[in-house]
C-alpha cells in the first residue's frame, strides 16, 4: 500500500523522483524489502524506484520523461499484483 502510495505521488507531481528515492527507494528500505517480504515482483519495485532520478541525468529531458512515465506505469502494475496476491493469501 505505501509503495502504491508513493507511486501515485510521483505520478501527479506531489512527490520528485529524488525525494521519493531519499525518503523510500532507499538502501535500508531496499534490503528490508528484499529480505522480509522476499517477493521478485517487490525487489523489481524498488530497483524501478531506485533508479527513477538516474533517468534525468542519462537521458535528454523529452526521453527521460517518456521514459519515466513507463516506468512509473510499471511500478504501478507491480503494486496492484503485490496487492492482489496479498488479498489472494487473505
Amino acid at each position: 500500500m505505501l509503495s502504491l502510495g508513493v507511486t501515485e505521488s510521483l505520478v501527479s507531481g506531489s512527490l520528485s523522483a529524488s525525494d521519493a528515492l531519499r525518503d523510500f527507494f532507499h538502501a535500508e528500505n531496499c534490503l528490508y524489502v528484499n529480505k522480509t517480504i522476499r517477493s521478485p515482483s517487490a525487489d523489481e519495485l524498488m530497483s524501478r524506484g531506485v533508479q527513477l532520478a538516474d533517468l534525468f541525468d542519462a537521458l535528454p529531458v523529452e526521453d527521460a520523461q517518456r521514459e519515466y512515465q513507463r516506468e512509473l506505469a510499471a511500478m504501478h502494475a507491480l503494486c496492484l499484483k503485490l496487492l492482489e496476491r496479498e488479498r489472494a493469501v487473505a
